[in-house]
């Protein structure tokens, strides 16, 4: 049985776990096909290509990394994930100018009720970043006014 490609991330770069659009397209949270496997962890950046595919490996500060949990993503494989919350908070604070309405809308977020507003805001919170909580109060009202339809 082929590993799957979370469980293969992982592997290559220890401590770190998939997040961004990898784990947001896993979650259901984006439309689009995901072809790179994003992952955020203690190590310098880099992309590893190899006949598995291609991984991209983000350096996110210690006081950043929470908010994933070991996920079955396969039969009998599992894997470090990023929570919905957590992923969409990962890409924001990567991605310059993530926090605003243009680049949110962007996202096409589907699938709201996978987000639960109130884990959004207290990871947010907990980040002590403020273009995190600027970012939560933007997207709130954006899926509320969505009830369950794609942005």
């Amino acid at each position: 049985m082929e590993p799957h490609p979370f469980l293969v991330a992982n592997r290559l770069q220890r401590g770190s776990y998939v997040s961004l659009q990898a784990a947001l397209a896993w979650h259901g949270m984006i439309p689009e096909h995901v072809p790179v496997v994003t992952s955020v962890g203690a190590s310098r950046p880099e992309t590893v290509r190899n006949p598995l595919g291609v991984f991209q490996f983000n350096h996110l500060a210690d006081g950043l990394r929470f908010g994933y949990s070991r996920e079955e993503v396969g039969s009998r494989q599992f894997a470090f994930v990023a929570s919905p919350e957590k992923a969409l908070l990962d890409l924001v604070y990567l991605t310059p100018g993530a926090d605003s309405v243009d680049y949110l809308r962007e996202l096409r977020l589907q699938n709201p009720a996978a987000i639960r507003m109130t884990v959004l805001n207290d990871l947010a919170q907990r980040s002590g970043k403020p273009k995190l909580v600027r970012a939560v109060r933007m997207v709130g009202p954006m899926l509320a006014a969505e009830k369950g339809e794609a942005l």
